[in-house]
Formats: C-alpha cells, sequence, structure tokens
C-alpha cells in the first residue's frame, strides 16, 4: 500500500512502531481530502491492524500541515450512491456507522483544518490529542447535504443538544480550545507536538493487558450502542475469561514483585 507506484494506491500509509500501528493520511496536495480511494484503503488499513496480534493501538495521525479537509465531493459526487460507505461484516468502516465493530482502541492526532469528516473520524476513536492550531467544521449544511459520518448522534452525545447544535444547524468554524471545551477531544497541545504526544498515549494504552483493554472498549461501546442497562447486564460476562487469564496472573505478580507487567494478550 506505501510503495506502489500508482498515485491512487497510497492515500493511506501504513506502518508498525512496536505494539503501535500508525495510519496516515497521506494525499496533503489535497489537504487530506477524502475521494474513494482513500476511504478504501483507511478501511483496508484499520482491517489490516484489528486482524494483527500483535498490534495493541492504532495511531490515526496526516502527513502535511493539515488533518483533513472532509471529503473530495468532486470525485464522490457520482459514487456516494455506489456504496462508499457501505461495509460488510468482513471490514472496519473508519466512521463506526456499518461494518464489523473494532476490537482494539484507536488514538487520533489532529492538527489543521478538520472538516466534516474529520470529526467524525475523531468521535468514533478512543482518544484524541489536538494541536492548538486546529480549525473544525462540521459544514456539511453549507454544502447542500448533513453529516452522514455520526456526528448528528456522537457530537450531540459528546456536547450535549445546546452546545452541539449551533454548530451542526450552521456548520461554522470553531478553534482547538472550543473542540476541547465541547468534549470533541482529550487534550490541546502546542503546535507540532500532537503526534509524540498522541504516540507516547498510544504507547502507555500498549502496556495496558491487552484483554483487559478489549473487555473494557468493548464494554463501553455496548454502552454507547445499547444503553447503559445493555452494558450493565452484560459486564460480568466478561470476568471469567479475564480472572483466569495469564495476563490476570502476571498483573498480581508484578504488583507483588514491584515491577512494570509484561502482558502477552492470553
Amino acid at each position: 500500500m506505501t510503495t506502489d507506484s500508482n498515485e491512487n494506491q497510497n492515500r493511506i500509509t501504513y506502518n508498525t512502531q512496536g505494539h503501535v500501528c500508525l495510519v496516515g493520511l497521506n494525499r496533503p496536495n489535497k489537504r487530506n481530502a477524502f475521494d474513494s480511494h482513500m476511504i478504501a484503503q483507511l478501511s483496508e488499513a484499520m482491517g489490516r491492524y484489528e486482524d494483527d496480534d500483535n498490534l495493541r493501538c492504532a495511531l490515526i495521525f496526516a502527513h502535511g500541515d493539515h488533518f483533513t479537509a472532509g471529503l473530495d465531493l468532486m470525485e464522490l459526487q457520482d459514487k456516494l450512491n455506489e456504496g462508499v460507505f457501505e461495509f460488510d461484516d468482513n471490514q472496519i468502516d473508519p466512521w463506526g456507522i456499518s461494518g464489523k465493530l473494532r476490537s482494539k482502541p484507536v488514538v487520533v492526532a489532529v492538527k489543521g483544518t478538520c472538516f466534516t469528516v474529520a470529526i467524525e473520524l475523531m468521535l468514533n476513536s478512543d482518544a484524541v490529542i489536538a494541536s492548538d492550531n486546529c480549525n473544525f467544521a462540521q459544514m456539511e449544511v453549507q454544502r447542500g447535504i448533513m453529516p452522514f459520518g455520526g456526528a448528528t448522534v456522537r457530537f450531540v452525545a459528546a456536547a450535549g443538544w445546546q452546545k452541539a447544535m449551533p454548530y451542526l444547524l450552521t456548520g461554522k468554524a470553531f478553534d482547538a480550545q472550543t473542540a476541547d471545551r465541547l468534549n470533541l477531544v482529550s487534550e490541546v497541545v502546542a503546535n507540532g507536538t500532537e503526534y509524540e504526544r498522541a504516540l507516547t498515549l498510544a504507547q502507555e494504552i500498549c502496556k495496558a493487558a491487552p484483554l483487559g483493554v478489549r473487555g473494557t472498549l468493548s464494554s463501553a461501546q455496548d454502552a454507547s450502542r445499547n444503553g447503559a442497562a445493555s452494558a450493565l447486564a452484560n459486564i460480568h460476562s466478561y470476568l471469567p475469561s479475564l480472572f483466569y487469564s495469564d495476563d490476570a496472573k502476571e498483573g498480581v505478580m508484578a504488583m507483588v514483585e514491584r515491577r512494570e507487567a509484561e502482558f502477552k494478550g492470553r
């Protein structure tokens, strides 16, 4: 994917660093605007991450000065009715609308322009590190359409109805500090440091017990999708396999021996 000479085949870069999967948006000459190739390749990259047992956390970042200017509507206009945003049960939808539900965490580092699908990609992640130079806008209503990557649900859930709707219904821009107040990001950091901070967070996640991380993420996803009652009813179902895992034994031994645990994910 990263070495193909065809221009349309390098929209996404894919690398690994230890247990971290590094997924880069790589169309900087178009401010990383998503066309059909980039959408498909991001899904492919996330599926590859999901299926690799050695990888414990993904970091999505951007090449160039901007995270993404949103959708390349000129390229996508004739393809929206052809299922470009439809994913089957074997594919990961980066926006979490359809397809297979991912079971491992995702951290996102954003900078510069962060329009439309950028915010929705953030809202479907588990942690967001934002540069203080970010410029956000959920501007679909200014283009004659509406948000369809999850913002109508997740933006409102994160910020609350009265805080979210002024931005969803007008498409007006807002800065990183406002995004922080709206609960759309985890942290705001100095411009140029967002990648390293996000990588540090991803590495910290990788040091935790993988089975425990997956269980925690799954329970939180259950609550988000199906409500608190469903998540609370299911929470004990995770415990038998976790308590009898090798990682649980390692966690106890590390505590007794006052050392850092080395979890194997089994």
